[in-house]
């Protein structure tokens, strides 16, 4: 499925590619009446990325939208991208550093960026705008001092943040009449506002992380399927993990129910969900507007990643048949509570307490790695049959489950093949759930097979050596 999605990739990129440069655009410095030099543009079929230079400026004034507002004094800053750049995380290309690289790190609240352009067209042009595809954290965009849209709800005191999606914003003509800019141009000014949370943990982030772009409308239609298409790929795997989990999920509380007394089935299914719902819920918060960032933390951070971590600790703790090390239950029920609220105090925003608690978060992974590997000791250790395939199981998942602890042995988390992101921790899931698959198929047989000759026992993890 990943490779048909990546040749149908290809494809799109080569038909886009095709379009775009059909007619390419030019763009050269020309002169304004106040503020910054507008930046030329003659469209044909064609997009032009809003590069800069731009003007920008921290803190928050309405005035700022205003086209006749003078900001000759700001700052000027230059969204191009280096060759080959791209985002961390799935690839998207156009990448680059935020205001924190840019003299202004770790500040947090709102700022402006303006450019002004003068687009030229042929008579039956529609003018598009491309929305900026990443943004740390919302946004809203303003031409000639008119609210065209963005990505976060802005009706409270501070921004509901969502993930910043693909968007197109269409403008009746090229130089708009009402509230036009000096000489017919436009101005565009784009509201940017990152939480201090955000900025404690990304000091370097804020602000515009791919520009926006300017074209015809079909031009910049076609563009904006193709992010999606950069979007969808990026985390349709997760998707398809989620589901594989599920699956595994289904399988174990089916043996669980042929054997009741052997929690180790229970426990799996559970670990299984809970890992599912924290892989798709990366899609969910990229793809839709069901979740708004605190929603996406709260969910998986506060409550699938550190109840994922107990119940699979419990998982493999009665997996291996260790119920004798009490102090062992009790170490994982300890540890599972304690990262439930210090997650929760962290989510909280609470200052220095938040700091805090991310700190202790960290010890509190590592005590979970110290349980895991205990686990992993006496399962191999325990005087019973072979469990080389449970033990392979168990690895795994940990890498993935830990990714974050194995990233700082300075192993590589992710590359891109293609173009697209594809992590350590989703190798990692899809090479444990072929492994965990053939343990319970061959419970499920082996418990088919007891029930079709009562007289032959199976020993408890027999089936799986």
């Amino acid at each position: 499925m990943l490779k048909a999605a990546l040749r149908a990739r290809r494809c799109a990129w080569t038909l886009g590619v095709a379009l775009l440069v059909a007619r390419p655009a030019t763009a050269q410095r020309a002169a304004a009446t106040s503020g910054a030099p507008a930046l030329s543009i003659a469209l044909g079929k064609s997009i032009v990325a809003l590069n800069g230079p731009w003007r920008f400026h921290t803190g928050d004034d309405p005035r700022w939208a205003d086209p006749t507002f003078d900001d000759a004094s700001w700052e000027t800053v230059d969204l191009t991208p280096q060759t080959g750049a791209h985002d961390p995380d799935v690839g998207l290309t156009g990448y680059v550093g935020g205001w924190g690289e840019r003299g202004h790190r770790g500040y947090s609240g709102y700022a402006w960026y303006r450019i002004r352009v003068s687009v030229t067209a042929p008579n039956d042009t529609r003018v598009a705008l491309g929305g900026p595809l990443e943004v740390d954290q919302a946004y809203q965009l303003f031409v000639n001092g008119r609210l065209r849209g963005g990505s976060g709800r802005f009706a409270g005191a501070t921004p509901v943040v969502y993930n910043t999606r693909p968007a197109v914003f269409t403008l009746a003509d090229t130089t708009a009449t009402a509230g036009a800019a000096p000489n017919g141009e436009l101005l565009i000014a784009v509201r940017v506002w990152a939480s201090d949370a955000y900025m404690r943990e990304v000091p370097t982030g804020g602000g515009i992380r791919i520009a926006p772009t300017i074209g015809s409308l079909g031009s910049v239609t076609a563009h904006h399927r193709l992010e999606w298409l950069a979007k969808f790929l990026g985390y349709v795997v997760e998707v398809v993990e989620a589901a594989a989990f599920v699956l595994l999920a289904v399988m174990a509380t089916s043996v669980a129910r042929f054997q009741p007394a052997n929690r180790a089935y229970r426990w799996l299914a559970v670990a299984l969900l809970l890992t599912a719902i924290a892989r798709a819920n990366q899609a969910i918060f990229f793809w839709t507007t069901w979740e708004s960032a605190r929603t996406a933390i709260l969910i998986r951070f506060v409550f699938a990643d550190p109840l994922g971590l107990g119940a699979w600790a419990m998982a493999w703790h009665s997996w291996f048949n260790l119920e004798r090390r009490a102090w062992l239950l009790r170490t994982i029920g300890s540890l599972t509570a304690l990262s439930v609220l210090t997650a929760l105090v962290a989510v909280l925003d609470l200052g220095s307490a938040s700091q805090a608690a991310v700190s202790f978060i960290a010890l509190l992974r590592l005590a979970f790695v110290l349980v895991t590997a205990i686990i992993i000791f006496l399962g191999v250790t325990r005087p019973a049959p072979k469990q080389w395939l449970a033990i392979t199981a168990m690895i795994l998942v940990s890498i993935g489950l830990y990714a974050q602890e194995v990233s700082a042995l300075g192993i590589p988390g992710i590359w891109f093949p293609y173009g697209v992101g594809v992590s350590r921790t989703q190798f990692a899931y899809a090479a444990f759930a072929l492994v965990a698959f053939a343990m319970l198929l061959l419970r499920l047989a082996g418990l088919a097979r007891e029930r079709l000759a009562p007289g032959i026992r199976i020993g408890r993890h027999e089936a799986f050596d």
